[in-house]
């Protein structure tokens, strides 16, 4: 059914479509969450329900509560695959993705690993600095370190990487705490927002330049197995970078689909969105942020494995440019989770 109700607070691609022979796919979506996303989450999720094929699947919502006594309940036997629709921690970083696996339950995305592995953005930027990607470079700040010398640790910072720096959650998504600081006593406010979301704060080397995301979808079409869709180049228009704000508000900025850039850039930064995919070992989907530094080095800021699915997200608007529509969007992402959990099956037993 499609869901037209108010959800309740607590390299182009080949088209590609899943049909069950027998009945249709009960599909849970999976929405809201502790984090400070949840309410972005209920957009994705109330998108997902509205969209997702009525010939094909019955889907209803599953809304999990914002509080710290987040809990997940689900009978196994009452659906054939979880579509998370939750982003940050909880829905994003593994912990639905474990809870889900000890059910038995299929799910989208990504595994638990490549899930924590991916909302952890200092422990990804190492790996990926270690495969040969560029990353910016950057310090992490623990809570009590910050709380017994900050004087130090922002010292250390700004000798270790200079000014101006960008500051953020090490373990939060949506730009969530993050501030583009250009002096010293802003590093040390940039550092205390940041530590009010997260026990450890990233600090990051400022990279001038475009900003380009790129997102990537499984494709058992073609030898690789994954799909690089046309990159998308992020304008913010009211605010100095892209943050929560000029994410989420209709307007705030310019999103080019592909972007003004030469057609051999488009390519690299496709072939960086695919290696960053398969080095965090992610699954289904994913969106990789990237910066065209004014050198022309492409760095690698961070990964998203679930992208969100607003009206103003940036992984349907990419899907659209490459001539897949919504439902067909969400018709791969479960596709590619009947697939991984039957090979996960077969590889038990």
């Amino acid at each position: 059914m499609n869901w037209p109700h108010p959800i309740p607070e607590s390299r182009g691609c080949a088209s590609l479509r899943y049909s069950k022979p027998m009945g249709k796919l009960r599909v849970a979506v999976l929405m809201g969450g502790p984090s400070s996303e949840h309410d972005v989450s209920l957009e994705t999720g109330a998108m997902v329900l509205r969209s997702l094929d009525v010939d094909k699947y019955e889907a209803f919502p599953i809304v999990v509560a914002k509080g710290r006594d987040a809990t997940l309940e689900l009978q196994k036997d009452a659906i054939d695959v979880a579509f998370i629709a939750m982003h940050g921690e909880y829905g994003e970083d593994g912990t639905a993705q474990a809870l889900l696996e000890a059910l038995g339950v299929p799910y989208t995305g990504s595994g638990v690993l490549a899930s924590a592995l991916g909302m952890h953005k200092p422990l990804s930027s190492r790996l990926l600095a270690d495969c040969g990607l560029a990353v910016p470079d950057f310090v992490t700040v623990r809570e009590r370190e910050f709380r017994d010398a900050p004087e130090a640790v922002m010292t250390e910072a700004v000798r270790k990487l200079g000014l101006p720096l960008v500051v953020k959650p090490s373990d939060r998504g949506s730009s969530v705490g993050v501030s583009i600081v250009r002096d010293q006593n802003g590093l040390i406010k940039g550092i205390a927002e940041a530590l009010r979301h997260s026990r450890e704060a990233m600090v990051q080397r400022y990279v001038p330049g475009r900003e380009v995301t790129c997102s990537v979808l499984e494709d058992e079409t073609v030898p690789e197995g994954v799909c690089a869709l046309p990159p998308t180049e992020i304008v913010p228009k009211e605010r100095p970078f892209f943050d929560y704000h000029s994410k989420y508000t209709a307007g705030a900025s310019e999103e080019i689909t592909p972007p003004r850039l030469p057609a051999g850039t488009i390519r690299a930064i496709q072939e960086i969105a695919l290696r960053t995919h398969n080095i965090i070992g992610c699954s289904g989907m994913s969106r990789t942020d990237t910066i065209l530094g004014e050198d022309g080095t492409i760095y690698v800021l961070e990964i998203n494995t679930i992208p969100g699915m607003t009206p103003t997200s940036l992984l349907p608007q990419a899907a659209k440019a490459a001539g897949i529509s919504f439902p067909e969007l969400l018709d791969r992402i479960i596709s590619a989770a009947l697939r991984r959990a039957g090979n996960i099956s077969q590889t038990k037993s």
